[in-house]
Parts: C-alpha cells; structure tokens; sequence
C-alpha cells in the first residue's frame, strides 16, 4: 500500500460515525451485513449511512454486493492487511527483538 492510499483510508476512519461502522463489520465477518442492519444497529438514518458507506467503499475498506433487495457490506481483510503492512513495514528497524509484542503481518 502506497502513502496516498494510507491517507486515504485513515481519512476515511477518522470519523467516530465511519469507525463504528467499520469496526461493526470487522465483527460480523466477510460475509456481509445489509446496509439497513448496519443502520438499525448504529441507530443511523438511511441517508447518513449511504454517505458513510460511500467513504468506507471509496477508501477501499469496504465491498459491496446486492442480493435481491438489498446491499450487503463487508469489510475488505486485504486493504486491512495492507494497512498494517504499511505501518509496521520498518518496525524497529529491523530489531524484532524490540517489536517482540506486536503481531506483525507476513508478507
């Protein structure tokens, strides 16, 4: 993952109404929640959803897919991974005695 990209995604988080319902999608897994669920759940307006989702998916954090009626969210575990990559890739300069308590991704 590139800089640009990194911004964009802790753009998209730095939102207590966006990192909520990331952080409720990360929980119920790859599979997908609807959108109206998502909104039940976090007691938003349809409205106020559609525009969060919006920024999630165009940061590349979440996917969509329609089934039917409705539109399934999930969370995108790739563009996660390379979030972590990204800011973990120089931990320590190398010494991985010194990042012995995180648990780095493999590449």
């Amino acid at each position: 993952m590139d800089q640009n990209l990194a911004i964009d995604a802790f753009g998209a988080l730095a939102h207590d109404t966006r990192l909520a319902i990331f952080r409720l999608l990360v929980q119920r897994g790859p599979d997908g929640t609807p959108a109206m669920e998502v909104g039940r759940l976090l007691d938003l307006k349809p409205s106020t959803l559609s525009g969060h989702l919006a920024v999630l998916k165009r940061a590349g954090l979440v996917t969509s897919e329609r089934q039917h009626r409705e539109v399934f969210y999930a969370p995108s575990f790739q563009a996660v991974n390379g979030l972590v990559r990204f800011l973990l890739q120089d931990c320590c300069g190398g010494d991985s005695a010194a990042c012995a308590g995180l648990v780095l991704p493999q590449a």
